[in-house]
């Protein structure tokens, strides 16, 4: 597989990613009463997660090719 090709199906990965994070199932695991530091353990979630694909999408796009 080419670089290109390459970064293209990492790229995927991490989408795929972060459609399963979103998804309804571990939302749930998330959506309770407990907090962290004070803030919602889902809101904790969603942005750390949201962080997290900001990150590996930066990440994949600085690679030299």
């Amino acid at each position: 597989m080419s670089g290109e090709g390459l970064r293209g199906a990492r790229l995927f990965a991490v989408f795929l990613c972060g459609v399963f994070a979103f998804n309804y199932p571990l939302l749930e695991i998330f959506s309770s009463e407990r907090t962290l530091f004070g803030v919602p353990l889902l809101y904790c979630w969603i942005f750390g997660v949201w962080l997290a694909l900001i990150v590996a999408v930066g990440r994949l796009g600085r690679q030299r090719r």
